[in-house]
């Protein structure tokens, strides 16, 4: 009975591949290692992938803890978490340092003391970010700081030293949160400044998605029909989470979100780089040391902004490169303004 039992399990594991893993792999490749994989789980552990796999992560699960270094478990050298990453998510995975551990997985390599397992819950994972090379197709012209033909908004102004937004949130209050949370529609702010003291947050709009900064329970104001169609698509939204260094954006929906931030952007860079998060893909979004030499955050036809804040667009870029240059042209977005670390 009970391998009767491992046995509906396991088929419905693989009810639930990728459908462009046999395309990449040819016909059963993975088949043996992942079979191999499996009989080293324990029925407690493949209970908890199956319902992994089959809600797609929509909810904070366990680790799955799988031995470390087996040949039975590799695939040409692969480790256990690329396998099932590899078969659930991402058919063209192929090294371990294209992927990261999400904040709350506290299985990895050294888990509970035992450095002889890791987590290899594939919803526990998620691949690294990187800038969009070449430039997007809907490229307008050359990439550069503005075009002339087209208004310059003023985001803020400054006076004597002081910073005065006419548009953006500004937070410099010292209660303990790491960061502080502002919803935007276009250049309308929408309910008040969320705080976080939690090291992560999820953001997304609407119930049951979760814990967090629910967008669905701000309150409500007029919408457009353009800002209804972008919220539709925020879904599940993002995990900001603190860690050592830095700040990370991890995102949980099925559309792209667009992220900008001081230390995005190369040293002694002009413009403002914006970088696409793809659905599923994380990227360092702020980073502390580099913050500390940047000073003011000037942007070409913005002003001066405030040199510890992250800016993030759901589902619509913005920038040179795009057709809305400045992020109040955006539907949805969010403004994270982080208290500087002591």
């Amino acid at each position: 009975m009970f391998r009767s039992r491992r046995a509906g399990l396991v088929r419905r594991l693989w009810r639930q591949r990728c459908a462009a893993a046999s395309a990449e792999d040819g016909p059963g490749a993975l088949k043996p290692a992942v079979h191999a994989l499996f009989k080293k789980l324990k029925d407690e552990e493949l209970e908890l992938l199956v319902q992994v796999v089959e809600s797609r992560g929509a909810w904070e699960s366990g680790c799955v803890l799988a031995p470390w270094g087996d040949p039975r478990g590799v695939k040409q050298g692969l480790p256990p978490q690329v396998l099932l990453c590899r078969l659930f998510r991402w058919p063209d995975l192929h090294q371990s340092h294209e992927l990261k551990h999400l904040c709350y997985c506290a299985g990895g390599q050294g888990a509970c003391g035992d450095l002889a397992v890791l987590c290899c819950n594939p919803h526990h994972f998620s691949r690294l970010a990187v800038p969009e090379t070449p430039p997007p197709p809907y490229l307008k012209a050359s990439c550069g700081p503005s075009w002339p033909d087209e208004p310059q908004l003023m985001e803020f102004s400054y006076n004597g030293g002081d910073w005065s937004d006419t548009s953006l949130s500004w937070s410099t209050i010292k209660d303990g949160c790491w960061c502080k949370l502002a919803y935007w529609e276009y250049r309308t702010r929408v309910g008040r400044l969320y705080a976080v003291h939690e090291a992560s947050v999820n953001v997304f709009c609407e119930l049951p998605w979760g814990s967090g900064f629910c967008l669905a329970q701000l309150p409500a104001t007029y919408r457009s029909c353009a800002v209804r169609r972008a919220r539709g698509k925020i879904g599940r939204g993002l995990l900001l989470s603190q860690e050592p260094g830095g700040v990370w954006a991890y995102n949980r929906s099925e559309h792209p979100i667009f992220v900008s931030s001081p230390t995005l952007s190369p040293p002694g860079a002009c413009g403002l780089t914006v970088l696409k998060v793809l659905p599923g893909y994380s990227a360092k979004v702020f980073d502390y040391e580099w913050a500390g030499d940047r000073g003011g955050w000037q942007l070409p036809g913005e002003g001066p902004c405030d040199p510890h804040s992250i800016r993030i667009s759901f589902a619509k870029g913005w920038g040179p490169c795009y057709s809305r240059q400045f992020i109040t042209s955006c539907p949805c977005w969010l403004e994270v303004l982080l208290n500087q670390p002591c």
